[in-house]
């Protein structure tokens, strides 16, 4: 008598960034569309199989991601899974090395490979099913990546090695998207790609963020569309102009800028001077007066110099970014920056991360503490302890402030939108309560 097979039910576990979140709901997607039982980490229901989709991005991440791989090997020495396979960017950027090295992984697939890890199911990839994906994100946001890739070359930067040339999705596909997610209760868009502003430069011979803006602004149900990752040099500017005239475009803007003192910007390939991204900050405040400009830097790169470090400190203290994040260089093999020396301490990488988050946590009290008293728009996350959770359009998930309503004064539903008068702040909170409540008991 033949044992009946057991019917495969497959854990996907994602390490690292949004774009890597989105592929890994592509993977559930296209596995669910082919009648296999598949669902993304949060959810715990005895697999049989785990992919685990992996980052290649700095040092920690790829220690995160081969900790989970090796977590997973455990799993399936142990009889507890059956199957482990291993996708994303460090498999693509190492796979030899880890077939090598971690050798119980049954298979290890690329950034690109998504229909040969569906074939290890009998599945076939069906195109039907992009832009139906299944979120992992709370219900009412969602990101959209509008494409892939980078042409780029930051000496730093190892993901054009990991994701290739930059190719952009169309306007109608993207569109297309947006409407099928509306229609699942999204309200929110978050933009993503590893570099937004070329969006288009590919198919259509000029960069098209704007005339996209415009498009998705039409889809019915979406609120707010936020923009991801966008790379100072070149920036197309009539980005601002359509921010300005359309109500659904958040007044925020998530641009790396990495560093600011010319010399270091020149190691770097950044092709970009401080003095012209002064004159963009400039300019985006003065066509969007309340935009919120979040950026990241990057302390520590080959060679900083103290005097490299001050400037940059003098730039974050003099431009009082509204949102901003740090970096420590790490240093990437096959990058450009990899030929050149890694001559800063951990220690001083560690001191001068700790410093410049310094310097941004009291501007953000200041900004913070200016807004008490004012009314601001918040979407409604979750629910965690004593209260509801939410953000301002200056805000985005994860990386930003947050505004804290007391669940024992008001009741607010996740996923609406609600007036909050801010009654409180600290460094990155915001305390409010509804414009209009009924008092709880």
């Amino acid at each position: 008598m033949k044992t009946k097979k057991r019917k495969d039910k497959v854990q996907v576990i994602t390490l690292g960034c949004s774009k890597n979140l989105v592929d890994s709901e592509n993977i559930v997607t296209q596995l669910n569309g082919n009648e296999i039982d598949a669902y993304h980490e949060h959810e715990d229901d005895h697999p049989n199989v785990v992919i685990v989709n992996t980052c290649g991005f700095i040092e920690l991440a790829k220690e995160e991601s081969v900790n989970s791989i090796l977590e997973n090997v455990e799993r399936k020495k142990s009889g507890e899974i059956d199957k482990l396979y291993v996708t994303g960017c460090l498999s693509h950027r190492y796979k030899e090395d880890l077939e090598k090295e971690i050798p119980e992984v049954d298979a290890y697939f690329g950034t690109m490979e998504l229909p040969g890890l569906l074939s290890r199911f009998n599945a076939d990839y069906k195109h039907e099913l992009i832009g139906a994906r299944k979120i992992s994100t709370l219900s009412h946001y969602a990101y959209l990546k509008i494409s892939e890739g980078c042409n780029r070359t930051c000496s730093f930067c190892a993901i054009p090695l990991m994701r290739g040339k930059h190719i952009s999705r169309t306007i109608e596909d993207l569109v297309g998207e947006a409407k099928i997610l509306a229609k699942r209760g999204v309200r929110e868009l978050m933009l993503i790609a590893q570099e937004l502003t070329y969006y288009g430069l590919d198919i259509y011979k000029k960069r098209a963020l704007s005339e996209l803006l415009y498009q998705l602004s039409e889809v019915e149900g979406i609120e707010w569309i936020r923009l991801h990752y966008a790379y100072p040099t070149k920036f197309p500017r009539e980005v601002f102009g359509a921010m300005a005239q359309l109500p659904k475009v958040c007044n925020y803007l998530d641009i790396p800028l990495q560093h600011a003192n010319d010399e270091v910007l020149r190691r770097m390939k950044r092709h970009i001077t401080q003095a012209e991204m002064r004159d963009l900050v400039s300019y985006a405040r003065e066509q969007v007066p309340n935009i919120a400009i979040r950026t990241t830097m990057l302390v520590g790169f080959p060679g900083e110099l103290d005097s490299e470090f001050d400037d940059l400190c003098r730039f974050v203290e003099e431009m009082r970014f509204e949102r901003l994040g740090v970096f420590q260089y790490s240093h990437e093999e096959d990058t450009d920056a990899y030929h050149l020396k890694d001559d800063v301490v951990p220690e001083v990488k560690e001191s001068r991360a700790a410093q410049l988050m310094d310097i941004q946590r009291d501007i953000s009290l200041e900004k913070n503490v200016a807004r008490v008293g004012t009314k601001v728009k918040v979407l409604v996350d979750r629910k965690e302890g004593g209260y509801f959770v939410g953000r301002t359009e200056y805000d985005s998930p994860d990386v930003d402030n947050e505004v804290l309503i007391d669940a024992s004064k008001a009741f607010v539903r996740i996923g609406d939108f609600v007036e909050v008068e801010v009654t409180g702040a600290e460094d990155f909170d915001l305390y409010g309560l509804p414009v209009q409540y009924e008092q709880l008991n």
